[in-house]
């Protein structure tokens, strides 16, 4: 397989990707069940078959398209269902539930960076686009995507968890009305990673508040890696 190529490029970013958000999704329905709701199962989202979680435009066409594009590379997963009513602890519940998602990243980048050192000394003498080279990359990217999921879902707006952190975290009668913002979730979304940094490059939310802490995550795992190899 040619490392320069599209299917490469696509290959090496989407399959870790789509293992890295599968798994952030099951983990906030896993906690769920754990704390008292049983929404997700009974709607059989705890399943880690990537067809239950798949949403076409944030993991197969926004990923395949910054992958083309040699940008950074992120997409999300239709989000598992949770009633908070249905906790034993709605408001406590509703915080955990957010962050187990992050939490699973956190873990999944710990899994990569352990294999990624295991396997280093093999792949080191790898020729370009063989199968061992094929896997050092995914590895790497495994454990990059990883960060950058954690950190970015823990950005403190809704809708990413971390919206949900906060609003566990402030009064009841505050937290009702920040919860009131999520309804513009999605438009949100898209104003704060699409258009403010295309209208105000120095307003980039992700260049800004995520790339610093992630970078530095990932350099601790490199050296985790390094003492597995």
């Amino acid at each position: 397989m040619d490392p320069n190529g599209i299917i490469w490029s696509a290959a090496v970013w989407i399959i870790p990707l789509v293992i890295a958000i599968v798994f952030h999704e099951v983990a906030h329905g896993l906690a769920a069940r754990a704390l008292g709701d049983p929404t997700a199962d009974e709607l059989k989202r705890l399943s880690l078959n990537p067809l239950r979680h798949v949403d076409p435009i944030g993991t197969v066409v926004l990923p395949l398209m910054l992958a083309i594009a040699k940008a950074p590379v992120f997409g999300w997963a239709k989000p598992v269902p949770v009633d908070a009513r249905r906790l034993a602890n709605p408001r406590k519940g509703m915080l955990l539930v957010a962050l187990a998602g992050p939490g699973s990243n956190l873990l999944l980048a710990f899994v990569g960076a352990v294999m990624l050192g295991v396997f280093a000394s093999s792949v080191a003498v790898a020729p370009a686009g063989s199968a061992a080279a094929f896997l050092a990359t995914n590895l790497v990217n495994f454990l990059i995507i990883n960060v950058f999921l954690a950190i970015f879902n823990l950005i403190p707006l809704p809708p990413f968890d971390g919206g949900h952190v906060v609003a566990g975290l402030l009064p009841e009668r505050l937290a009702l009305q920040w919860d009131r913002l999520a309804r513009f979730g999605f438009p949100l979304l898209i104003v704060l990673l699409l258009v403010l940094p295309a209208l105000f490059p120095a307003a980039n939310l992700v260049q800004r508040l995520v790339a610093p802490p992630a970078q530095a995550l990932v350099e601790q795992y490199l050296k985790l890696a390094s003492v597995f190899g």
